[in-house]
């Protein structure tokens, strides 16, 4: 499918104040000359600039694994006849900008660090346990760490937590030892963080690697032969081991499964995070929309579905925290997004429908960010899962975002530091608030799939002297599957003096409003 240049040039002048004509294909060759008009006129859209509380960065991190055979992932990544990233896939992660790299997953149960740092032509290969095949260990620690500053992330280390207490993942299929302990935990810190440590500067690394913030395990409960008991006690013993080697790492253990609260109890003082995960599907069943390519055959039961599984998710987080209740630890879900049947974990995820619902998924983010800390909405990168943010098609191909990706880039680039309230806004946008200074942020979701919104946009107590809207806009139906720098940009045009905009249909914008005191104006 391609998008003629002057197709597209038309879609671009028509975005903005008072349009919603849309002009990219959909799928199987349809196009939609024109969405229907906005049925609301002058409805108010209005913010409270009161902060409410903090809003993390890290709200929009990504998470690395390396999935042997499943998804070529870390691999693909890596040009392994140059011995370094790649750097298209450095620069479209430059572009998404994650905060929080995350370094884990299921592999780190049989992760044996010291097996991928020093001499490469000495690196051991890893039979991958969970995804198959074998994994060569070029990419490890160090270069996990170029990558996160290249990229401008901060990186997340998740730690071998005793097989997380699975005695499949002790031994490999050959007999060798995979289960790690507290002691290889702090020695893995010790290597990163010690500026003296002999091991690292004999790998070439004079600098220390400098991770703060490191995972203890990765999903201890799930099929679990360890109890809670036990996953609360070595979560003091590894604790104690680390902070031995430096009292300024930051912890996150293990909470999901009803687990927190007693992990909590007996070892809170120990961690700065708890961690739970939620990868899921919103609507489950044989005449559900969202499985293979039963998603193609009707469209607006598939928005419905999509536009509705925010309430699955928010159901979810507030379970969490309800069984947290008590406690402060702030909440990290360092895995999160949909898991739907179908080849490649279900092709409807590289349309822009979904993209839509994962934007509502983010703005449920926002509304928890009082205790929600660390969150996400996709694996990283790979080459075939549409779970993926970045898709990297391989042989040869370019990378490029996702859907979701488009989304968490638009809100990472434009989000304040203080969460404020939204009073009043039309019944048909999704919309959560921010500010930073004198600039107020809005993310709004048209959940209407054929029908734009128009609103008159205020703030309490405040004039707006000058706004900017970022919109992304496409059918629902169009399909994210190649690299195409033109498609699923956002476009920037001016808030015109009366606050007045149209949000078009199944759209997602990022608003700025640069504000003062009305007092200041009057004097």
């Amino acid at each position: 499918m391609s998008t003629p240049k002057s197709t597209r040039r038309g879609f671009l002048k028509a975005m903005g104040a008072g349009a919603a004509v849309m002009s990219i294909p959909a799928s199987k060759g349809r196009t939609v000359a024109a969405m229907a008009p906005s049925d609301q006129t002058k409805a108010l859209l209005n913010v409270d600039p009161r902060p409410k509380y903090a809003l993390s960065p890290y709200l929009y991190m990504q998470f690395m694994e390396p999935l042997g055979t499943t998804d070529g992932s870390v691999a693909a990544a890596w040009h392994f006849g140059h011995d370094r990233w790649r750097q298209d896939v450095i620069d479209v992660t430059k572009k998404l900008a994650p905060p929080l790299l995350r370094w884990g997953g299921l592999f780190v149960s049989y992760y044996r660090w010291r097996e991928a740092v020093g001499p490469r032509d000495q690196r051991k290969l890893m039979y991958n346990m969970s995804w198959g095949g074998l994994d060569t260990n070029q990419v490890g620690t160090a270069e996990f760490v170029e990558f996160c500053r290249r990229t401008g992330a901060e990186p997340l280390m998740c730690i071998n937590f005793e097989s997380d207490g699975k005695s499949y993942f002790q031994r490999g299929p050959k007999g060798d030892k995979r289960m790690g302990d507290a002691a290889e935990a702090a020695a893995w810190v010790r290597y990163c963080n010690n500026p003296d440590d002999a091991e690292r500067i004999r790998h070439g690394h004079r600098d220390p690697l400098t991770i703060r913030m490191w995972q203890l395990g990765n999903e201890t409960s799930y099929g679990a032969e360890w109890d809670v008991e036990t996953c609360g006690r070595k979560t003091i013993e590894f604790a104690k081991a680390m902070r031995r080697e430096d009292p300024s790492v930051e912890l996150i253990g293990w909470g999901d499964s009803g687990w927190g609260p007693r992990v909590l109890e007996m070892a809170g003082e120990h961690l700065q995070y708890i961690a739970f995960h939620h990868m899921f599907n919103p609507q489950r069943g044989k005449d559900s929309p969202l499985r293979g390519i039963e998603y193609r055959k009707d469209p607006d039961r598939t928005w419905e579905a999509l536009m509705n599984a925010w309430k699955v998710h928010d159901r979810r987080i507030r379970d969490v925290r309800e069984q947290m209740e008590g406690y402060e630890t702030p909440l990290a879900m360092t895995e999160c997004h949909f898991a739907l049947p179908g080849r490649n974990r279900c092709e409807v995820l590289s349309t822009w429908a979904a993209g839509v619902g994962y934007a509502r998924m983010a703005n449920v983010h926002e509304r928890h960010g009082d205790r929600l800390k660390i969150a996400t909405l996709a694996d990283f990168c790979g080459t075939r899962w549409q779970v993926n943010a970045i898709m990297i098609p391989v042989p040869g191909g370019r990378p490029f975002m996702m859907p979701v990706a488009k989304i968490m880039c638009l809100y990472r680039h434009h989000t304040g530091k203080q969460a404020v309230g939204v009073t009043e806004c039309p019944d048909a946008l999704d919309v959560t608030a921010s500010r930073t200074d004198q600039r107020v942020y809005l993310h709004v979701v048209n959940t209407q799939r054929t029908r734009s919104v128009d609103a008159n946009l205020h703030v309490n107590g405040k004039k707006v002297k000058a706004g900017r809207v970022f919109t992304l806009a496409a059918d629902p139906e169009f399909e994210v599957f190649e690299h195409r720098e033109d498609v699923l940009q956002p476009i920037e045009k001016p808030l015109p003096a009366s606050g007045q905009w149209t949000f078009p249909a199944a759209s997602v914008s990022a608003v700025e409003l640069d504000v003062e005191d009305l007092e200041d104006t009057e004097s």
